[in-house]
């Protein structure tokens, strides 16, 4: 049913490239060859190349580079009058934008994207873009109004065969049915997710999986040595193709799992550490969950209640302004299971 993964990100002369390329095996090539469609003055070559590029920056968390990059592509692209290289730079750019947590930006780029991408007959950058309008909602927490995006993507992918889509869009449904409780349904879809993520030979798809599967053995059945096994062969794929961002999030979901077996040392050590990748990558939503993780078990090492009752506080307004609903519910469930009234209840207490 499913055919062999691809990135469509890859264009033009890097189309050889494999969707399991090292990222800096991507980047020495897409800067080899953008460099010589600049000297040919090839600005549609130089707009494809350059997307590669500002891919490769942004998953191995050069974030700065990745932003000059994109926007390099898409004014090769205007230059050149190729409305699928405008938006595919345009997609770049916006995903690069979520990540570093600019939601309203990311948002905006990813429906100029999509839009290019229905006007120049490109449906897989337009895919790419809904796609990217979706997980953005996801992240937020916004299930409600991007279910339903999540369940057409997948249909849409399902009946073109495309593997990679297909796994990214069931581990988001997975993902929402894991943080609304219904860990059975989310066990299935991220297990569903690795084995076609395993056919198809996606690599990056195949650990993200694993992430998630462990994350479900962990809340669900308590097996923590299960996880970790999970979690380590994850970090094998990550580590070889060097996934930044994948690797601190598998870092970050270690702690977490260690922390729900009471190991509450280890997981200080997993979160500080996952904490220092992602400011490394300035991307907030990683380093706002590390800072979760860390306060909470740096509380129950015996940390003072007010230093941790005002980091909480801290990171309520920091997850407010990024506009993350869901986190913001964890930090409140930290709050109750620590013991520690929020800031408002604790004025009104001593009213």
């Amino acid at each position: 049913m499913y055919g062999k993964a691809f990135a469509p990100e890859y264009q033009g002369a890097l189309t050889t490239l494999s969707v399991n390329s090292s990222l800096t095996d991507v980047l020495a090539a897409g800067t080899e060859q953008l460099r010589a469609a600049e000297r040919a003055g090839q600005p549609g070559e130089a707009a494809r190349s350059g997307l590669a590029v500002a891919e490769a920056h942004r998953r191995l968390g050069r974030v700065e580079d990745a932003d000059r990059a994109w926007k390099a592509s898409y004014r090769a692209a205007r230059q050149a009058g190729d409305v699928g290289a405008m938006a595919w730079a345009l997609w770049s750019g916006g995903t690069l934008a979520r990540q570093r947590g600019a939601l309203p930006l990311a948002r905006r780029l990813l429906r100029l994207a999509a839009d290019l991408g229905e006007r120049g007959g490109d449906i897989v950058v337009r895919g790419y873009s809904l796609a990217g309008l979706a997980e953005t909602g996801r992240i937020q927490g916004d299930y409600e109004a991007v279910g339903r995006l999540h369940e057409q993507l997948l249909a849409e992918a399902r009946r073109r065969g495309e593997a990679r889509h297909t796994v990214w869009a069931l581990e988001g449904i997975a993902q929402m049915h894991r943080n609304t409780g219904r860990y059975d349904s989310a066990y299935a879809l991220f297990e569903e997710a690795a084995e076609i993520a395993a056919r198809a030979d996606d690599r990056r798809g195949h650990a993200w999986a694993l992430r998630g599967l462990a994350d479900v053995v962990s809340v669900r059945d308590g097996d923590t040595e299960r996880a970790l096994e999970l979690l380590s062969e994850a970090e094998t794929t990550c580590r070889a193709m060097r996934l930044s961002s994948a690797l601190a999030y598998n870092h970050k979901m270690r702690g977490n799992v260690l922390y729900r077996a009471g190991r509450y040392g280890r997981a200080r050590e997993l979160y500080e550490q996952a904490l220092e990748e992602f400011r490394e990558m300035s991307e907030p939503r990683g380093e706002a969950l590390s800072r979760l993780g860390l306060a909470k078990a740096l509380a129950r090492l015996g940390r003072d209640r007010d230093e941790t009752a005002a980091e909480l506080a801290d990171l309520e307004g920091m997850l407010e302004r990024i506009g993350l609903q869901h986190a913001r519910r964890m930090v409140a469930r930290a709050h109750e299971e620590l013991g520690i009234p929020t800031a408002e209840r604790a004025t009104e207490a001593a009213l």
